[in-house]
């Protein structure tokens, strides 16, 4: 998680005006005071040894699991008060607000370190560049980035807080669902580089239009440190707004990203190989050929911007390019399985983590791109996606046009507004209609072939990755068969 002794008790006390103190205790020690902790957990089921337990009120009060963290292990714990079921001895740290206490310690540990730092924010792709960016800053560095989508108002502080002092770089993605939410996360971080991977129709429910998205994307270059580079996606509707909020922030420069003349980090060819692909691009003028680990055009994109931004923070832009050739997707994003069907093995694509218009498209471009096995199809598996407002029907059913251009064969639909889209599809494609996820898992398990490739993709909140993990465990018994 971090540094042996990423706190003190003196440092965190320091850092964030609070109180060190402890119920009971026996002996001539002062507990309070002699704790040092190497990490730091909202989660006693996530908690480990040595880390600093911080008591957030958010869905449930973390003060109601004082006991289970320290039962966990924790060094200490941070609260707004010393509650009767803290056990006897037990460090705390008292503050008037844990959730600002979270962001004291986020501050001091920036302010302490002198590495690089880069912001990630987009309405897709957020995570995927957040990771390929660990990869490339790894090979000429020590890289510290959140293991999850740790993008919200409590979610990038605590990554913050983690931050060793010693890292060479850090990696941070920020998210919002409303305008206003980027400004304060970005202020805390201070990138030294901010990339903003796309802009599209997601989060509609609380945006009047697709430019007030972009508008709120933008304001991850409000908190750019001094120098600081704003990347973005050359190709998008609404460049020309992002660069001039990029500039009216007072980013020092922009370098750009995409596939279209004029881009700084452009993508010339996209060719799939194997497990990955093979790319051939125009970077700052020069022609270079590579091959990456994860396959997608959309992600070949993410790769750009992940370079781009590398190498406007230092880095070593051969180093960063060779370390694309091991990436592997993450769990949901890409991740491609090979599973047991009637006849022999299909292909099994998970990219059940979350989706919106954009990811939708992106991934079942990737779809199309898949090759099936000798007498296999295409199988697409989709949830509904949510948070899309008034517009959602729409935005459904237009990707009836994306399938029927990436030639997928079978669709499998879930979720009241998929609805729309299955009552515009072809009939030769309609595999099934049901009205949650859970309802689809049989019939797609019933219906997979040798050589299919099937590709899962909906909003979390859809429940499609219970079809992702049914299929999944068909690839973990086969495993263990043989």
């Amino acid at each position: 998680m971090g540094d042996e002794n990423l706190w003190t008790a003196f440092e965190a006390a320091a850092a964030t005006g609070g109180a060190l103190c402890s119920r009971g205790g026996e002996g001539d020690d002062w507990p309070a005071e002699e704790w040092s902790a190497a990490g730091i957990s909202i989660d006693t089921r996530s908690l480990k040894p040595g880390d600093i337990f911080v008591a957030l009120r958010d869905a449930r009060d973390g003060h109601e699991f004082l006991k289970s963290a320290f039962d966990a292990g924790a060094a200490a714990a941070l609260v707004a008060k010393a509650p009767d079921t803290a056990p006897d001895g037990a460090p705390l740290l008292v503050v008037g607000d844990t959730l600002q206490g979270l962001r004291d310690l986020a501050l001091a540990a920036r302010l302490r370190n002198f590495g690089k730092r880069i912001g990630v924010t987009g309405s897709a792709g957020k995570t995927s560049t957040k990771e390929i960016l660990r990869a490339v800053l790894s090979a000429g560095g020590s890289v510290h980035a959140a293991d999850k989508s740790f993008n919200n108002h409590w979610g990038v502080p605590l990554t913050l807080a983690r931050l060793p002092m010693h890292a060479d770089y850090g990696v941070f993605e920020i998210g919002m669902n409303h305008a206003g939410e980027i400004t304060p996360l970005t202020n805390l971080v201070r990138p030294h580089a901010a990339i903003i991977t796309t802009v599209g129709a997601a989060h509609l429910e609380f945006f009047d239009s697709v430019e007030n998205i972009a508008e709120a994307k933008a304001e991850i270059f409000l908190g750019l440190a001094p120098g600081g580079v704003a990347v973005l996606p050359f190709d998008n509707d609404y460049f020309e707004l992002l660069k001039e909020r990029a500039e009216a922030s007072g980013a020092a420069s922009f370098v750009t990203f995409g596939e279209n003349a004029g881009a700084d980090f452009r993508l010339l060819e996209y060719k799939a190989a194997g497990a990955g692909a093979r790319l051939r691009t125009s970077i700052k003028g020069e022609e270079r050929g590579f091959d990456v680990g994860i396959p997608g055009k959309h992600q070949a994109l993410n790769m750009l911007a992940a370079l781009a931004a590398a190498d406007a923070v230092g880095a070593d832009l051969d180093r960063s390019i060779a370390a694309l050739a091991s990436l592997e997707p993450a769990e949901g994003r890409g991740q491609r399985t090979i599973i047991q069907a009637e006849g022999g093995d299909a292909v099994l694509i998970d990219e059940s983590y979350n989706a919106n218009p954009s990811s939708m498209a992106a991934s079942i471009g990737l779809l199309g791109a898949a090759v099936p096995g000798a007498g296999g199809r295409r199988i697409a598996v989709l949830g509904e996606m949510l948070e899309l407002g008034p517009d959602a029907p729409a935005l459904h059913a237009s990707l009836a046009a994306t399938l029927i251009e990436a030639k997928v064969d079978r669709v499998y639909a879930a979720g009241e507004l998929m609805r729309h889209l299955w009552d515009v599809l072809p009939k030769d494609m309609c595999g099934l209609y049901a009205g949650s996820a859970v309802g689809l898992v049989g019939a797609v398990e019933d219906a997979i072939k040798s050589g299919d490739v099937v590709m899962i993709k909906g909003s979390n909140a859809s429940k499609v990755s219970a079809v992702a993990k049914a299929l999944q465990s068909r690839a973990a018994n086969r495993k263990r068969a043989s």
